[in-house]
């Protein structure tokens, strides 16, 4: 039977149409550099082009370590031209564990920042990279190619290359608290509906101008720019994050939406450039990463009237979202379950529990990767299966739980959750307590060793001012407002909490030291 051939139209082919209808119109702007649509659809082609030469096909991997620039978002969707995958590669991470990495994708070609190819050489003898493909964006050294001469002489017409929605477009390095990051497939069909499903939730279109603020390699800023792409906008893409020049570009380029990390906001409120510019262009800001504290939401809330999103999620794939008319009733809550996605809560035995009972979160959704990379174990391990249907959710490894309505209460991380006395104690909820106190600026609660209950609650805190505040008084206060199984043993003073890129604090680091020597 004739019939029509009917296709999927992915991200890199969305871009190819916005070039061809708006070719002038500005898609990327860095250090206030504009890079029109066609101009960055040319650059795609020719680092596709310049990929082939090299071997890179359909299925290959590149990997990218790089900075935020113009440069690096053309390096990643000029590899997806290609029809090969980006393997985003953390820049925080040890040279050592670049080389596991770079070995566990098995990249044929490296793109690297400029900042970044002493550590790239330091483990150039363990590569099996070939000695051509080594690839300098800003500068390069010996052994090394420029990034502009390398493309430079490469064809500008698109690639006749068919991306299939199964093929792998991403490996994201995931930036856990604990363990060594593992590989996070995410397919062509995860990235599109990623792009759809954020989009319309928030409202995004054509006019929108994203600012992102967070590292390339992270999955916050993929989703910015997976939406910017999808819908032919403008995207203002930040080197380094300021709150003072973020509030410079959104006043600059008339900005309407970002995704960042509570940390992040919560600079943005206490800097004197938020009362100062012009920053009625938003529409949208979201908080990914973390879950914001209460009092820092309310502040949001106070200092910006455009919609304020709150999102829950995995970069494995499922997420809630609290939109703008959930608060402030639902203001503790991470929200409702996306469009499309499936969220249950069930026991240490995987019975699916009911509304209101504590237990770990599974979803299924759109969204979800294909697993983790060359680890099959690691995938299964993540897998809940639905008794009847055998449908495939993700366990998340948070603990939570749904009220009446749906939405979705995070209480902690499976691994954080603290067991004092045969009690569960959950960190979150005393976080949000302690929280509220007005010598808090930021903090956290971790459990350590108590000889006669297992382990008890311990906070560490930031301070809002240089002045030691009465850490008794504190406690006093907090245990006042806590259920007796709940209660501080102590509080200590940090000048700063470790985080991870995706803003979340590395409480294993923080318990290590209590932990040394017990059995």
């Amino acid at each position: 039977m004739t019939r029509f051939d009917i296709p999927a139209i992915l991200i890199p082919e969305h871009m190819a149409l916005h070039a061809r209808r708006h070719p002038e119109k500005p898609a990327l702007i860095c250090n206030d550099v504009v890079l029109s649509w066609g101009a960055f659809e040319r650059r795609q082609n020719r680092i596709a082009h310049a990929l082939a030469a090299l071997g890179v096909g359909r299925g290959d991997k590149v990997g990218i370590l790089a900075d935020n620039s113009s440069d690096a978002v053309c390096a990643y969707f000029g590899t997806l031209k290609a029809g090969a995958a980006v393997a985003s590669l953390p820049t925080i991470v040890t040279a050592d564990s670049l080389a596991t990495m770079i070995a566990d994708c098995g990249a044929k070609v490296l793109i690297v920042s400029d900042a970044y190819l002493e550590r790239i050489d330091s483990i150039r003898a363990e590569l099996t990279v070939d000695a051509a493909a080594f690839i300098a964006i800003g500068g390069a050294g010996p052994g090394w190619r420029t990034f502009d001469d390398w493309f430079a002489a490469a064809r500008e017409d698109a690639p006749q290359i068919r991306i299939e929605p199964d093929d792998d477009a991403c490996l994201i390095y995931s930036s856990g608290t604990t363990g060594v990051p593992k590989g996070i497939v995410l397919t062509h069909y995860c990235r599109l509906n990623h792009a759809y499903l954020m989009s319309s939730e928030q409202h995004f279109n054509t006019d929108s101008v994203f600012i992102v603020t967070t590292a390339l390699h992270s999955n916050t800023a993929w989703t910015l720019l997976l939406c910017a792409f999808l819908f032919g906008a403008s995207t203002v893409i930040m080197p380094k994050f300021e709150a003072e020049e973020w509030c410079r570009l959104v006043e600059r380029w008339h900005g309407s939406a970002t995704v960042m990390v509570p940390a992040q906001y919560q600079v943005i409120l206490d800097s004197p450039a938020a009362q100062t510019r012009d920053l009625s262009s938003l529409k949208t800001l979201a908080t990914v990463g973390s879950h914001m504290r209460e009092g820092i939401k309310r502040r949001m809330l106070d200092a910006f009237p455009c919609g304020y999103y709150e999102v829950y999620g995995l970069t494995e794939g499922f997420a809630t979202i609290v939109r703008p008319e959930d608060l402030p009733a639902k203001i503790v809550s991470v929200g409702r379950a996306m469009l499309g996605n499936d969220i249950r809560i069930i026991d240490h035995a995987g019975k699916e529990l009911p509304q209101g009972e504590a237990g770990e979160i599974v979803g299924h959704s759109p969204i979800l990767m294909k697993g983790y990379h060359n680890s099959p174990e690691q995938t299964e391990a993540a897998i809940w299966r639905e008794p009847g249907s055998g449908r495939t959710f993700l366990r998340s490894g948070d603990i939570g739980r749904l009220d009446e309505d749906g939405f979705l209460f995070l209480l902690d991380r499976k691994k954080d959750m603290i067991v004092s006395g045969g009690y569960n104690v959950f960190p979150a909820d005393i976080e949000r307590v302690l929280g509220a106190h007005p010598d808090v600026y930021d903090l956290c609660v971790i459990g350590i060793p108590h000889e006669r209950w297992g382990e008890t609650p311990l906070a560490l805190i930031v301070p809002t001012s240089d002045a030691a505040p009465d850490l008794d008084a504190m406690r006093t206060w907090a245990n006042e407002r806590l259920g007796k199984h709940q209660r501080i043993a102590s509080i200590e003073i940090r000048d700063e909490l470790p985080r991870n890129p995706a803003g979340k604090v590395m409480k294993a680091d923080l318990r290590k030291p209590y932990w040394q020597g017990q059995t």
